[in-house]
């Protein structure tokens, strides 16, 4: 089947991070969010995938080619200037045929069975399944109102939890039926557009969805217990890292996983590791360095001799001064 990563936004809630790299590419157990969204893709039979890129596209188009190290076929597709949430799955319209298709988000973090889904969405006569997850905290998402089947009736933007109508989250996970590009505004005509945005920009919440309960055309709230993190600013990314460290999200890891090291090993002389610790490929740990997870040091990243880390994520690349002491931080190349 055929599926759409979203992979255009700009990830300013990520910066500085994503001064320099897309919000894709930022790593989560030494691996790109988009990378283990596309492996999972490919574990649910969508192994026919395209992206949209702005921001950097170059790096996301070297690291995954043609996505077949993450067994699928990756086309792309370039935005010029950004498209919103929906104007670049119009862009995209010809890769879909006439088949049914998922669109979902390339720099949020999930586990999310998208066997069942798809199996959720055919057996319905929505034109659109948006996958939901229930909150706590509504003023961080677009909710959906849905009756007793399912069916979404209307939806409130980030609403405080007292006038909140319901909990369910919008996960930017949806299956579609080609249909859907029928309710899609007229280029020019976005609700959502302003000033010096394209003609084709158009978005799922101010453009699309509407027109589906103006049209009183069915569309369903999948809700899932799964794992999903959107990564929406700094603190989500480290809860987000230490989840995967934890196994409370099933993702891949790259590098080697220790829940403790003796003296004299990886962590170098008299260097103490206590995990959980997630040493990346090539990285090094200078002498007498105390590491206490949760944490993950990046690949090809350098932990000056005499240093003292808790609860840390290095990124790639990243250098630590010698005796320097880092807690509750994520580490760049930026320093």
């Amino acid at each position: 089947m055929r599926a759409m990563v979203l992979a255009a936004g700009l990830g300013t809630r990520l910066r500085p991070i994503t001064f320099d790299m897309p919000k894709p590419m930022v790593p989560v157990l030494n691996r790109p969010v988009m990378e283990h969204i596309l492996r999972l893709l490919a574990r649910h039979g969508f192994d026919q995938t395209i992206a949209n890129l702005h921001w950097f596209p170059e790096l996301i188009e070297e690291r995954f080619g043609d996505g077949s190290a993450c067994g699928v076929s990756l086309a792309y597709s370039r935005e010029e200037a950004l498209l919103g949430t929906s104007g670049g799955v119009r862009n995209a319209a010809e890769f879909f045929g006439e088949g049914d298709f998922l669109v979902i988000s390339g720099d949020a973090l999930t586990d999310l069975d998208l066997t069942a889904m798809r199996e959720f969405h055919e057996s319905h006569d929505g034109i659109a399944t948006l996958a939901t997850k229930r909150v706590e905290d509504t003023t961080q998402f677009g909710v959906a109102i849905t009756d007793a089947d399912g069916r979404i009736g209307g939806f409130q933007e980030k609403p405080d939890p007292s006038e909140a109508l319901s909990d369910l989250a919008n996960c930017g996970i949806y299956m579609f039926r080609r249909e859907i590009f029928d309710f899609f505004p007229a280029p020019g005509t976005s609700k959502a557009a302003k000033e010096g945005d394209p003609d084709g920009f158009a978005d799922w919440a101010m453009d699309v969805f509407p027109r589906l309960l103006e049209s009183d055309v069915p569309f369903y709230s999948h809700e899932i217990d799964a794992y999903w993190n959107d990564i929406g600013n700094l603190v989500e990314l480290r809860e987000s890292t230490v989840d995967a460290l934890t196994g409370a999200v099933q993702v891949e890891q790259v590098g080697e996983m220790v829940e403790g090291f003796r003296s004299g090993e990886p962590a170098g002389d008299e260097g103490e590791l206590e995990g959980p610790v997630l040493l990346g490929p090539g990285c090094e740990i200078g002498a007498d360095v105390r590491i206490d997870g949760p944490a993950v040091i990046g690949d090809g990243a350098k932990i000056g001799a005499g240093s003292r880390l808790r609860d840390v994520i290095v990124l790639p690349g990243a250098e630590l001064p010698e005796r320097s002491v880092l807690i509750g931080a994520i580490l760049g190349t930026r320093g």
